[in-house]
């Protein structure tokens, strides 16, 4: 894998050959390849010169900007590690991450410098190893653009190959501390080229970001369309605004972007007359990943776009995308995550004692693929657990029927045991959220003296309803056995709904609150 070229190998074969072309842009900032090819490399310049080397790693905390695509580009460049963090984690929350992953530097929105001054003694970066984005000054913190300005982008660093390491990616901590996955740069290139390969981008192409640029899903999607030469249109609102993302949507003629299902269900329950404000005809190709998508979910999506065609990707930070479900198969397999892709081989459902299970059959997903993460930074163990050879896990739980198409059931950590049954939540969840009231819905066990768990679930509601607990209770009831059925229902509003940084419900937070 030693010959596969980098992120900063494509942008620069871009840039020569399409000086001009639109790389990225937000709000406040238009780079063509050309701007993103020099700004990259004084970044990375700046960095070297302050003393760093080859496989140090730098913590990056900021809201979405254009700055994250030429921050990812230049440090892939200098031989240095990304560190990006979820902006909406608390202070000891990063200084957790920022001291397991031994940071170097930091790069940060100017949002964040207070938070961050408050770890740098127990980081100990030396004096300069820190820039604050944009052109405001903060004390104790280098200006970015001055440090920009102050590098040469001539100077010259020692190569970096395909199997070092380009990103120290955390995972969200669903089931307890952050684990930090290690994405190598061949990795990043193979599931670049495969993402375009399956969904045909072209260099043509502009790809709508939305979704923070920490995390996996924008960091997937924004180096394939780099990789490909394509445009990249960085969403720098600092909250999801539904009506908003229509209106960027259909007067720039956006042919794609990825959405997790809050964002579309968001959409969904704007008023009729202010989806039919947006005329959305242009968009072609719509993602919907990271989390579970509802069948009802879907077919408003179809509704609401209707020359989008919808695809569903499932995959992980350790994995990268694993299944497709395309666009001609969401109606006849609905609820399916689809079939193996073309950078996945074929996947293995097993049993606790690691025997693979037929079709039918609940087991445990292990998939196979040529991006496969290296391993838990610092975490051998855990790395073990990951791994049955080739084949690679995060604990998610399926089933396969007989044409091959692979339906998620849950996550092993989430199921229920009540009276020596397995409940999986997102059966329960799937039932309660056909409910007329039912806007999201969260299924979780807790201690129970006589069942050892019970099911208990967590509904937010549409605005304007208030479904009682004696209603939804029933409702299960019509529709489940009796030992799935919640035996207590606790409303919460939206804002309450604990949620990692792409919208996935965070169960153990729940179980913590109502267990």
């Amino acid at each position: 894998m030693t010959r596969l070229l980098t992120l900063a190998d494509a942008v620069a074969t871009h840039a020569r050959l399409r000086p001009q072309q639109p790389a990225v842009r937000d709000s406040r900032l238009n780079l063509s390849y050309a701007d993103l090819y020099q700004r990259s490399r004084r970044l990375g310049v700046a960095l070297r010169e302050r003393g760093l080397a080859k496989g140090d790693r730098v913590g990056i905390v900021a809201y979405n900007r254009a700055e994250w695509l030429e921050m990812y580009v230049g440090l892939a460049w200098a031989g240095l590690v990304a560190v990006p963090l979820n902006f909406r984690l608390s202070g000891p929350e990063m200084g957790y991450i920022l001291g397991h992953a031994e940071v170097s530097a930091l790069l940060a929105g100017p949002e964040f410098c207070a938070t961050l001054d408050t770890l740098r003694d127990t980081l100990a970066l030396p004096t300069g190893r820190c820039l604050v984005l944009g052109d405001s000054p903060v004390q104790g913190w280098d200006g970015y653009e001055v440090a920009l300005a102050a590098a040469d982008p001539d100077r010259s660093c020692e190569a970096v190959k395909a199997d070092d390491m380009c990103a120290l990616m955390y995972t969200s901590g669903t089931t307890g501390r952050p684990k930090g996955a290690i994405r190598s740069h061949g990795g990043s290139t193979l599931i670049a080229q495969a993402t375009a390969l399956e969904m045909g981008f072209t260099p043509d192409d502009t790809a709508l970001l939305v979704m923070p640029m920490c995390h996996a899903n924008s960091l997937y999607f924004a180096t394939t369309f780099l990789h490909r030469g394509g445009a990249c249109i960085i969403d720098d609102r600092r909250s999801f605004d539904p009506e908003a993302l229509l209106r960027q949507l259909a007067p720039e003629r956006v042919p794609f972007t990825s959405l997790v299902p809050t964002h579309y269900i968001m959409m969904l329950s704007l008023p009729a007359e202010v989806r039919a404000r947006h005329d959305l005809r242009a968009v072609d190709k719509l993602m919907i990943s990271s989390a579970p998508a509802r069948p009802e979910t879907k077919q408003g999506i179809m509704a609401l776009f209707p020359n989008g065609r919808l695809y569903e990707l499932y995959g992980s930070t350790e994995a990268g995308w694993v299944t497709l479900l395309r666009p001609d198969e969401q109606l006849s397999k609905l609820g399916s995550v689809g079939r193996e892709w073309a950078g996945s081989g074929a996947i293995r459902l097993l049993d606790p004692q690691r025997r693979e299970v037929p079709d039918g059959e609940v087991g445990e997903l292990f998939s196979r693929t040529a991006y496969v993460f290296d391993g838990y930074w610092k975490n051998p163990e855990k790395t073990a657990e990951a791994f049955e050879g080739d084949w690679c896990s995060v604990g998610d739980m399926a089933r396969r029927d007989a044409q091959g198409y692979i339906w998620l059931v849950d996550r092993k950590s989430n199921m229920v045991i009540t009276g020596g049954e397995n409940v999986y939540p997102s059966e329960v969840e799937a039932v309660l959220g056909r409910h007329p009231a039912v806007r999201d819905v969260a299924v979780i066990g807790v201690p129970d003296d006589k069942w050892g768990e019970t099911v208990v679930a967590v509904v937010v509601p549409h605005d304007g309803q208030q479904p009682n607990e004696a209603e939804l209770r029933q409702w299960c009831r019509q529709h489940l056995a009796g030992y799935k059925c919640p035996t207590r229902v606790h409303l919460l509003d939206e804002a309450d709904m604990p949620r990692t940084a792409t919208g996935k419900i965070l169960h153990r937070l729940l179980r913590q609150r109502f267990g």
